[in-house]
């Protein structure tokens, strides 16, 4: 079993936090790291969202104003280089441009050779290259080489000297600031701004939830009284991420980053010592929520045996005042969102499974709490997610 650092990749909504605080536990031997890739996606020089696009004080307010995929991943092999298992938590469509765009190669990402035949390897950040690169992410020997604040400011240049060009590729004038579409080049197949060579520095798994809970979760945290907490004052369906994880679920199986063994699943993996039955690099991890509140002890017992990580029946518990002060240093930055399991002391199963509904029992639901126009809303959002939630769901762990 490796020790690469684990990559549990969610949509928003998907009980992930309540599931890293499983992990959070283990402080000892497994170093969490809280959505990192958001602070790039939403607010940095290569952000890729367009919420918050017309707020400049408000990125710059964040703290991540200058955050790029490379100062993430610079931060990722620091969290590395103490010894521990990176474990890191994120929302998957953080890699991915929205809506379903096609994807190039982060700038700050971009991996140049200088030559032929030699071993200077560079990272150049829009025109600004940086020698020696980055030790691998591999949870044992990364190391970060303090590039950082060159690598964000040279982005940041980089943005600023084409706002106008993005302007004119946009048809929005020479005002427009996005950053995107990305000058740089595309990696055929791979949906994301991640190169394949940094993806194959992590386990890879999977956490998904109904949309049918996960939507209208989402939304409530876009209106009164939540807004004013979380910042989000409009709820987006293009940011629901579904499809953005199912793509790129998709992408690893094909480049063999995943499978093709299935956990859990044998009625879906290839028969042992079969010609199918090589392992690329590890199997198909994917942990379904409702699984989850119903069975959590065997649920993450499957998923610590799935990915290598020590599992005791204490990890389902936290309840010191540590672990209190730990979870609330780590979700500080995502106000609002994680309230529930901020408080929470543990991971217990629930005592009746939920019931299932219709799709009429649905809407009226949604009517009473959000009224019409929210109803219509998350109406829309769930038709348009959930194919890909049932796909994603073949796939799902069963203890």
């Amino acid at each position: 079993m490796s020790n690469k650092p684990i990559y549990v990749a969610a949509h928003p909504r998907a009980c992930s936090t309540a599931f890293e605080r499983v992990f959070m536990t283990q402080r000892a031997t497994i170093q969490c790291v809280h959505e990192p890739f958001g602070d790039a996606w939403y607010y940095g020089p290569e952000r890729l969202a367009d919420r918050f696009e017309d707020d400049e004080q408000g990125r710059r307010d964040s703290g991540f104003s200058d955050s790029t995929y490379r100062t993430v991943m610079d931060r990722l092999e620091r969290e590395g280089s103490e010894g521990k298992r990176v474990f890191i938590k994120d929302i998957d469509a953080y890699l991915l441009p929205p809506g379903g765009k096609p994807a190039s190669i982060a700038p700050s990402l971009r991996r140049i050779k200088r030559g032929v035949g030699t071993n200077d390897d560079s990272h150049q950040a829009n025109g600004v290259t940086h020698t020696n690169g980055h030790a691998p992410v591999d949870g044992t020997n990364g190391t970060s080489n303090g590039t950082a604040n060159g690598v964000t400011n040279g982005v940041n240049g980089h943005v600023n000297g084409h706002s106008e060009t993005n302007g004119a590729v946009n048809g929005d004038g020479a005002g427009k600031h996005s950053p995107y579409p990305y000058d740089t080049p595309k990696e055929p197949g791979n949906p994301t701004v991640m190169p394949r060579e940094i993806q194959e520095r992590f386990h890879w798994a999977f956490l998904i939830r109904d949309p049918h809970h996960s939507i209208p979760s989402y939304y409530r945290c876009t209106i009164p009284p939540l807004d004013t907490v979380t910042g989000f004052y409009n709820f987006d369906p293009k940011e629901a991420g579904y499809n953005e994880l199912r793509r790129h679920f998709e992408y690893l199986r094909r480049e063999g980053l995943v499978g093709p063994r299935v956990a859990m699943r044998p009625d879906l993996s290839p028969e042992p010592g079969s010609e199918a039955d090589k392992e690329t690099v590890h199997e198909i991890c994917v942990v379904d929520a409702d699984d989850m509140l119903d069975k959590p002890a065997p649920t993450i017992e499957a998923f610590c045996r799935s990915t290598g990580i020590p599992y005791s029946p204490s990890m389902l518990a936290w309840e010191t005042e540590e672990d209190y002060a730990f979870a609330c240093e780590a979700f500080e930055k995502w106000r609002g969102f994680h309230n529930d399991a901020i408080e929470s002391k543990g991971l217990t199963a629930r005592a009746h499974k939920r019931a299932p509904k219709t799709e009429e029992q649905w809407d009226a639901e949604w009517l009473e709490k959000y009224g019409p126009e929210g109803a219509a809303l998350i109406r829309t959002t769930v038709d348009q997610t959930i194919d890909d939630y049932l796909y994603l769901k073949q796939f799902a762990m069963k203890v």
